[in-house]
């Protein structure tokens, strides 16, 4: 976008540049090597400081580097650094130290790392942690600092940061006690406000840890906010933003007619979004202001070796942590075969969830898109191919019905309503295909929960809503709609997050606390590492307890659809 604010230019003119990098939803891809696959990765924030690397040699001091939250949880790297080597310094505050990061912003996924961890961060990073809607209860204030100014040359650039408020919806609250969250809308409105009457910038950015529209909606809140607040806050100049894992680079006229670059660079440090302001000055007045933008890919850059030097002791350890072997499959379970019916991989999960905590009834979903753990020896790492990331276990009491109408809302996500036996079963949008959350699918696949404990059949079919028949207990006992249940599940989902709870089986948000009998110590990857090591030989087999029919039509459109999605 361009603003002139002279119609001719001056002689003697300064003009200056400034390049601002972000990086966002990290997930501790520090290295360019993938600790669960355990071997090398594209991406990684080694190859970004070679790129910003490069970028400070042309533009000396003038290259501003800000990161968008989601830093703590991903790779095992974070685990690591934040549960088993807790004393030592976070290396993720580390990374952004040695990079010269000037700011970075709170995610979703920071915040699940409890207090412990990310007040521990907060402390140890030498850049600002800023996060304006972040409240402390007890003061009134924000958390952390709401926003960081940065100066280059005469220009003042300040740097707003906001965290989605959904937190509640997928959290348990001890990980966020002492804390709540506005609406990032009403807060951006009085702090763009309180920027220009007491810090005047030149310049205002937004590092919005939000994506750009959809997602849970409430009456108090949205958690994609990031295009709602571009069109109807008047003052942002870029807005920087992530929490969706969906690259995007536009430039939006708001409703008061101004310009704003609006920059998304996805996930897993694949890419950055990479802002250059050109502006030109007479004396200290601001004459032109050029701002134009680009999601710059940086899996071909070179790895910077120096950066590699540094952590190589760290790497080392991590290493060392996530080879030991812990036990033995006997056969390859893969994470595709979680979409197209019973599958080992997820009944694996479920059958630990009932034998840990005794419920009658287990609740999950496949939480990673296409992985496996192939037979033969069976490592730490393998164990972040089940669990991503560090939810506990949580049990609560539901009615029959409401076990129906969870998985009715969940199945409602995943399967289509066949109408011909040509049609697909699977519920896919094809401007999907690029979304590193969804692959093609319609909706969010780490929502799409199955069960153990019942049999049941989808009738894909029949219009969703009236599609679950669940027969019997899997003991052979009758089932009861109107009887009282025990369901396992795991704290993102206890706690409301993809609304099948409140949604789906009409549970109230403020209720689910009520509801929860067992709340786990330890996080669940915990528990199915010790299960699996303490058996040693992993026989996967699938439940069979649920299956989609009619199966006449829904043998072929699974293998076309499997086909479509996973390729041949």
């Amino acid at each position: 976008m361009t603003l002139f604010l002279a119609t001719h230019a001056m002689a003697g003119n300064k003009k200056i540049n400034i390049r601002i990098i972000e990086t966002s939803d990290v997930h501790g891809c520090f290295f360019p090597y993938d600790f669960i696959e355990r071997k090398p990765k594209i991406g990684s924030l080694a190859r970004v400081s070679t790129y910003v690397n490069k970028l400070r040699k042309s533009y000396g001091d003038n290259v501003i580097l800000l990161d968008n939250g989601d830093i703590l949880q991903g790779q095992p790297v974070c685990y690591y650094s934040n549960y088993i080597a807790d004393k030592e310094p976070n290396i993720a505050a580390e990374v952004v130290n040695y990079m010269k990061y000037d700011a970075q912003a709170f995610g979703n996924h920071d915040v699940e790392t409890g207090h412990n961890v990310y007040d521990k961060w907060i402390n140890e990073t030498k850049c600002p942690v800023i996060a304006a809607n972040i409240i402390n209860i007890e003061t009134g204030k924000p958390y952390v600092q709401p926003y960081t100014i940065i100066n280059k040359e005469g220009i003042k650039i300040a740097i707003l940061g906001m965290l989605t408020p959904a937190i509640p919806n997928w959290l348990s609250p001890d990980l966020w006690s002492g804390m709540t969250f506005e609406s990032i809308k009403k807060s951006a409105a009085f702090w763009i406000d309180y920027l220009k009457k007491n810090e005047n910038p030149d310049v205002i950015v937004g590092l919005f840890h939000s994506g750009w529209d959809g997602g849970i909606k409430t009456a108090d809140y949205m958690e994609d906010e990031t295009s709602e607040v571009a069109r109807t806050i008047p003052g942002f100049d870029i807005i920087f933003f992530g929490h969706d894992h969906t690259e995007k680079n536009e430039t939006i006229t708001n409703n008061y007619g101004e310009k704003v670059l609006c920059l998304d660079p996805s996930c897993n440090a694949m890419m950055v979004a990479d802002a250059e302001l050109e502006i030109e000055m007479c004396g200290s007045e601001i004459i032109s202001k050029k701002i134009t933008g680009k999601i710059q890919d940086i899996r071909n850059e070179g790895i910077d070796e120096d950066f590699i030097y540094r952590f190589e002791e760290s790497i080392s350890k991590i290493n060392s942590y996530v080879n030991r072997k812990i036990a033995d499959i006997t056969s390859t379970i893969s994470m595709r075969d979680c979409f197209f019916g019973n599958a080992p991989f997820t009944d694996l999960v479920h059958n630990i969830q009932l034998k840990q905590t005794g419920a009658d009834i287990s609740f999950c979903a496949p939480l990673s898109f296409d992985i496996q753990i192939p037979e033969g020896p069976v490592f730490v790492s393998d164990m972040f191919k089940i669990c991503r990331f560090e939810n506990q276990v949580y049990v609560l009491n539901m009615t029959g019905e409401e076990i129906r109408k969870y998985l009715e809302m969940s199945y409602g996500l995943w399967a289509n309503t066949m109408k011909t036996p040509d049609d697909h079963i699977m519920l896919l949008d094809d401007a999907n295909q690029d979304d590193m959350q969804r692959r093609g699918f319609k909706n969010f696949t780490f929502n799409f929960d199955s069960a153990a404990g019942i049999d049941y059949e989808v009738d894909v079919t029949r219009p969703e809503g009236n599609r679950i028949n669940i027969i019997r207990m899997s003991n052979g006992k009758p089932f009861d709609k109107n009887a009282w249940y025990k369901v396992v599940m795991n704290s993102y989902r206890g706690s409301g997050g993809g609304e099948l709870l409140t949604k789906g089986a009409g549970i109230p948000k403020d209720s689910l606390a009520g509801r929860t009998v067992y709340q786990s110590e330890k996080d669940q990857r915990y528990y199915i590492m010790k299960e699996i090591e303490d058996t040693g030989i992993v026989t996967p087999t699938a439940n069979r307890n649920w299956k989609f029919v009619p199966e006449k039509w829904t043998i072929q459109a699974i293998k076309r659809d499997r086909q479509i999605i996973f390729g041949k």
